[in-house]
């Protein structure tokens, strides 16, 4: 006679909705089993991490040794703009149009100094 399969897990389902919660998440009762065996096995690697005995290893920054490429700051020629206008798919010499990047209208940074209406943490 085989018993039901039981979660090992070191969080109790309210702690595992408290973090679906705080995650914003709508869990099921089933992916909340699944979210607990999941978050269990990651709180058990991260013990099994921290029993590792690390007294003689050096912290480090970087897994790697490679470092950023600081060439001089030196002035140099710039591409010719007529280079530039024929490479530009669209154009209004001397300038090259781009698309608009930032959403809103004209004026939204006026009085106010919000840079609109709505967005995180507008509520009362």
């Amino acid at each position: 006679m085989d018993a039901p399969a039981r979660s090992h897990s070191p969080l109790t389902l309210d702690e595992v909705r408290r973090v679906a919660a705080l995650s914003r998440l709508a869990l099921n009762e089933e992916q909340l089993e699944a979210a607990r065996a999941q978050m269990g096995a990651v709180l058990g690697h991260m013990n099994t991490l921290r029993q590792l005995d690390l007294a003689n290893v050096e912290p480090m920054a970087y897994p790697s040794d490679i470092a950023n490429r600081m060439d001089d700051d030196t002035p140099r020629a710039g591409l010719p703009t007529s280079a530039l206008m024929d490479m530009a798919p669209d154009k209004a010499p001397p300038f090259v149009k781009v698309p608009k990047v930032i959403a809103g209208s004209a004026g939204s940074w006026g009085a106010g100094g919000s840079g609109g209406s709505g967005g995180a943490g507008g509520g009362a």
